[in-house]
């Protein structure tokens, strides 16, 4: 048994402790905004906040996180206001596939909250999430773009 807050809403869920964060999100809460990409904690597809540290899901056993407190990108916007991050992706176009993107935001939501003003060498030092469509740059401009809101 595991219990978690995710989304501002606690849950006890009947789970092994060493399963992964990203298989009871998506499979035991269906929140499946949280991709799947590696498994090994590499591309950031699985990025959520625990407890505003953007952390790799894939890569968490539940058993090491009760009583912290969970954000996924279904939890990022306050109700129908989406987060600066959401809206920055929107108005520069970042998405192509989109499969990375919601891991992407939640890397990006955890390092504007540390470091409202970014510079280059902090984002490529932090933001550490691979694109396969190579979108890269209008990553940076959303990224400087949600500095400024």
């Amino acid at each position: 048994m595991a219990s978690l807050t995710v989304n501002g809403k606690a849950y006890t869920i009947d789970v092994e402790p060493d399963t992964p964060l990203l298989w009871v999100l998506r499979d035991n809460l269906g929140l499946t905004g949280t991709k799947y990409g590696c498994g090994i904690g590499q591309c950031g597809s699985c990025t959520v906040h625990i407890d505003g540290v953007a952390t790799r899901s894939c890569s968490v056993p539940v058993g090491s996180i009760e009583g912290q407190k969970i954000v996924t990108i279904e939890g990022l916007a306050k109700g129908d206001v989406l987060h600066k991050v959401q809206k920055a992706w929107i108005e520069h176009d970042v998405p192509q596939c989109g499969y990375c993107q919601s891991g992407m935001i939640m890397a990006v939501a955890a390092l504007l909250k540390d470091k409202p003003q970014p510079t280059d060498a902090e984002i490529n030092s932090e933001i550490t999430n691979i694109c396969r469509c190579g979108t890269f740059q209008q990553v940076r401009q959303a990224i400087h773009a949600a500095a400024k809101a």
